[in-house]
């Protein structure tokens, strides 16, 4: 009987074996099939295969866009970290320029008599357009950006609350700036037109070296110096296409960009940036830290009569030749 129970017990014990190897034998044929049709399909979606969707979009018939990961790789290995770098990278050139070349000073120091140079108006832009323009960079910045010197030293919550700030704050100084920018463009470009004494200035570096044969030069300048005129361009035309590139990726439903139009304004919109980043490092430092007495016109609209002499010469003898020179009461 005993031995009846084992050999029943053996057969029993080899169905199940084979039925095992069967099923396992099954799930790899079709995890293969799975994977081969998977490779398939990919091949096919590539080569730009199409189907049929109840999507009534003009991509109804395009299941994906192979493009689409080239253009995120190029903004997160690319143009995250040149953002990233016309920032901080500017800010670390002048603070070791001004460490070594120092600022320039007024010769002869303050006059006291303060020259009418920008009316409260100008001022006015002029600040509508700069604020703005300083929370886009930083918070374009922080979407940009931020995961590679932020995220790894704060927690996963404080790093969402700051992607998310930094969003809404983004997407509504977009406006402000647009303004800012049109008005400033308009008004001011007639002040800002090159002439052949530019190219002196920048020759001479506008005489802000203070060493070597640059030193004590101050070259002719009118309203804008050369650097001043540099900055407007490159503001007007980079304003011009980050404004228009934002406009797309903020109203969308709007507009109702294609794909491929919408990851070109995404490119070009982060190029803008980086370059109005770092011209906008640089005015800063010139306007404030730089040059001595360079912060007063944006802030009272009044500049030193020295000032005006010496950083811009021609315009002030033009004023004064005209009958046009006011000073503040």
């Amino acid at each position: 009987m005993n031995k009846w129970f084992k050999q029943i017990g053996v057969v029993i014990a080899l169905m199940f074996s084979v039925m095992t190897f069967a099923h396992a034998s099954g799930n790899v044929e079709e995890s293969l099939t799975v994977q081969d049709g998977n490779a398939q399909l990919w091949a096919q979606l590539k080569d730009g295969a199409e189907g049929r969707t109840t999507s009534t979009s003009e991509f109804h018939k395009q299941p994906i866009n192979t493009y689409d990961l080239r253009v995120f790789d190029l903004r997160s290995d690319w143009l995250a970290p040149a953002l990233a770098l016309s920032l901080f990278g500017m800010i670390i050139i002048f603070v070791l320029f001004m460490k070594i070349n120092g600022i320039s000073k007024l010769h002869g120091g303050f006059t006291g008599k303060m020259v009418y140079r920008w009316s409260k108006f100008d001022v006015s832009i002029h600040w509508l357009g700069a604020i703005p323009c300083m929370l886009l960079i930083l918070t374009g910045l922080v979407l940009l950006a931020g995961r590679y010197f932020l995220q790894p030293y704060i927690g996963e919550g404080m790093w969402a609350g700051l992607v998310n700030a930094s969003k809404v704050i983004h997407d509504y100084m977009a406006i402000p700036f647009m303004l800012g920018w049109a008005l400033m463009v308009v008004l001011w470009a007639k002040n800002q037109m090159p002439k052949m004494y530019d190219i002196k200035w920048m020759m001479v570096v506008g005489g802000y070296i203070n060493f070597g044969p640059f030193k004590g030069k101050h070259p002719d300048a009118g309203f804008a110096n050369a650097g001043e005129k540099l900055w407007f361009w490159a503001f007007a035309l980079f304003g011009l296409i980050i404004s228009v590139s934002g406009m797309l990726l903020l109203f969308p439903n709007l507009f109702e960009p294609s794909r491929t139009l919408s990851l070109i304004a995404l490119v070009t919109h982060s190029v803008s940036a980086i370059v109005i980043c770092a011209f906008s490092i640089v005015h800063i430092f010139m306007a404030t830290a730089m040059s001595e007495g360079g912060m007063d016109c944006m802030v009272s609209g009044y500049c030193d009569e020295q000032w005006a002499k010496q950083h811009h010469n021609l315009w002030y003898d033009e004023i004064k030749e005209k009958g046009e020179l006011k000073y503040k009461d």
